[in-house]
Order: C-alpha cells, then sequence, then structure tokens
C-alpha cells in the first residue's frame, strides 16, 4: 500500500461505515424503497469504471425486445439537461448522454429515457397511454429509492470486486456486502475461452448467497465497421488509423486492434469525455499528419454518436455481450422473471 493508499484509509473507512448504514436504513425499511407493478430489472455494479453495463443492457434488449414492450431508464450522465426526458426526433447526445442516445439510435421500437429521479421517471412512463411491459435500469445498483424486481450485478474479470477496497482508496462505491441484493452476478469481459476449470476458482472465490447464481460474459466485435462508410475489419491493416477513445477502459478494444495486426495512433480521453473545439481540431490535425492516402479515425459507438457529426472520415466498431456458459439458463432466469412478474413484491 503506497503513501497516498495509506493517507486515504480513514476516508475510505468513513465511506464503508456511511454507505452501509445507508443500505441498513433500507433493509429495515427506514429509508423506503417504491415497488412498482412494473417489472423492473436493474443492471449495475459496486465499483465506478466501466464494468460493461452498455452492452448487457444491450443483450437484455434483444433478449426481450421481440415479446415486450421496453423502457430503458438511465439518469444521463453528463447531459446538458435535467428533468424527465423521453428520446425523440430531436434527441442528441447532449441532450440525454451519450449511452441513452445510442440505445435510441440503435433500436427503434422501444422507449429510451433519462431522469436522475428513478421514482419519478417510473411513474410517468406507469402512466404514458401506452406503457411499457418491462423497464431497464441502467447502473442503479445504488439506487436504492426504487426497489428493483430483480438485480444483475456486473463485476470485470480483471477487477472482481472481491478483490477490491472502498473509495479512495480502491474502487467500490459500497462495501462488498452489497453484492447480496443481486438475483444474478454477471463477471464481464472475460477471456472467449474462460475454462470451466477457471469460472469454478471465481465462482468460489465470489462465494455467492445460495440465492444467487454466477455467470461469465465475453465480448465480440462487430466485424464490419459503421460511420462514413462501410469497411471490414481486416481492411483496416491497409489504412492509417487514428484511434480515439472517451471510455473507461479502452484496453480490450487496443489488445483487440493488436491481435489483428492493426497498428494504430490512439487518443485517449476520459470516459464520457465532452469533446471541446480545440480536441476536435487536435483529431483533425493528427488525421491530416499521416501520409497515407488511405487514413481514418476509428472510434468506439458510445463516442461515436458524441462526435459523428463534428469528425471527418470517422468511423467506429460496435460490441455485442455474449455469455460463455449456460447462455439459455441466464436467458431463461430473465425471461421467468419476466412472465411470472407483476409486481416487483
Amino acid at each position: 500500500m503506497n503513501v497516498l493508499r495509506i493517507i486515504a484509509y480513514p476516508f475510505a473507512i468513513l465511506y464503508g461505515i456511511i454507505t452501509s448504514i445507508r443500505n441498513f436504513l433500507y433493509d429495515i425499511n427506514v429509508l423506503k424503497s417504491t415497488k412498482f407493478k412494473t417489472p423492473t430489472i436493474v443492471v449495475g455494479n459496486l465499483s465506478v469504471g466501466g464494468t460493461g453495463k452498455t452492452p448487457q443492457i444491450e443483450y437484455l434488449i434483444r433478449l426481450l425486445q421481440n415479446n415486450y414492450k421496453i423502457a430503458v431508464l438511465s439518469r444521463g450522465y453528463k447531459r446538458k439537461s435535467t428533468g424527465f426526458i423521453i428520446a425523440d426526433k430531436d434527441a442528441t447526445a447532449e441532450l440525454i448522454g451519450d449511452e441513452p442516445y445510442q440505445f435510441y439510435k440503435k433500436f427503434k421500437n422501444i422507449i429510451v429515457c433519462v431522469d436522475a429521479n428513478r421514482t419519478n421517471a417510473i411513474q410517468q412512463l406507469e402512466q404514458l397511454e401506452s406503457p411499457p411491459d418491462v423497464i431497464l435500469l441502467d447502473d442503479a445498483f445504488q439506487h436504492r429509492k426504487v426497489a428493483g424486481g430483480f438485480n444483475i450485478l456486473l463485476t470485470d474479470f480483471n477487477n472482481l470486486y472481491v478483490n477490491d477496497s472502498m473509495l479512495p482508496t480502491g474502487n467500490l462505491r459500497e462495501h462488498k456486502f452489497g453484492a447480496k441484493r443481486a438475483q444474478l452476478i454477471v463477471v464481464t469481459k472475460c477471456p472467449k475461452n474462460l475454462s470451466k476449470e477457471e469460472q469454478f476458482k471465481i465462482t468460489k472465490k465470489i462465494n455467492p448467497a445460495k440465492n444467487q447464481l454466477v455467470f461469465f460474459t465475453a465480448i465480440d466485435y462487430n466485424s464490419n465497421l459503421h460511420g462514413d462508410s462501410e469497411i471490414n475489419i481486416d481492411e483496416l491493416q491497409y489504412f492509417e488509423v487514428l484511434l480515439v477513445t472517451g471510455i473507461a477502459n479502452p484496453t480490450p478494444l487496443t489488445d483487440f486492434l493488436k491481435d489483428r495486426s492493426i497498428d494504430f495512433k490512439h487518443l485517449k480521453y476520459p470516459d464520457h469525455y465532452n469533446f471541446k473545439s480545440q480536441d476536435i481540431s487536435k483529431i483533425e490535425e493528427t488525421l491530416n499528419s499521416f501520409k497515407s492516402k488511405k487514413k481514418l479515425v476509428l472510434t468506439t459507438e458510445k463516442d461515436y454518436v458524441r462526435i459523428f457529426d463534428k469528425v471527418k472520415n470517422l468511423h467506429y466498431i460496435s460490441i455485442k455481450s455474449f455469455v460463455i456458459n449456460y447462455k439459455n439458463d441466464f436467458d431463461n432466469k430473465i425471461i421467468n422473471y419476466v412472465e411470472q412478474s407483476t409486481g416487483n413484491g
């Protein structure tokens, strides 16, 4: 433990005590959680940073959208608006946030809405003329004012919550005991060939409760790039590539490109970064400095929705989450909850 962690350690203890008291007060109903008649699926984590919530939400949308009317509810992190908003043709990433805007652009038959007050948002959704059959709550594991009917807790394969510590010495938003609220624990961003033996070891380390199931997911990158034109990923070896990312952890993407023998220069920005005019200028100047006539800017799908109207020759690579083993068990667990739920009690 370095000096800064030693200095911060008392604050981590204090933060852990505060969050634990808050959760205890919710557990004993001193602080009230609101239950809703509409089935609600919460997707979240215990830690700050990217654990793969967006691809997990998209997985649930694909699983349920053919049989149910879905609403996705997010707070709209870093949006330049307030209150309850349902995405429509006038929506932008700045208005509702990059991830909600990505959902809105990608899935045409769902409701996408944002509100920091999830209780108010669900009340608004239930009052619609055609209300949703199921509501997916993005990054709401700590938002206990809503009593989620089904809770999915995500943890990164490379940074399991059981190996982490409380803020500010670690990355945990609340104590590890909070994991007990989840029905499913999903280890994300795993190697695609993760063995059942290794899965067993990790499950044992997580030590789930009797009512909890642990699943393992990995990320698949789409072989076709979208944006200013359609390009197959294998064609990138003939281009000079400028990679621009504003996500929490771009390492899986950079590793993927390196594994495909794709050379690139990387401009790395913080998660949910608000690209300014000088950043756009830097991107353009860097691309213009490339000598080849075949050159392009590559970014993530989440970043694309923020800069697609500002950067020329821009392409994005999309991802999908998939369950490594026991996919049917995972899917059935979700479907059974939605089918059987007439409320969250």
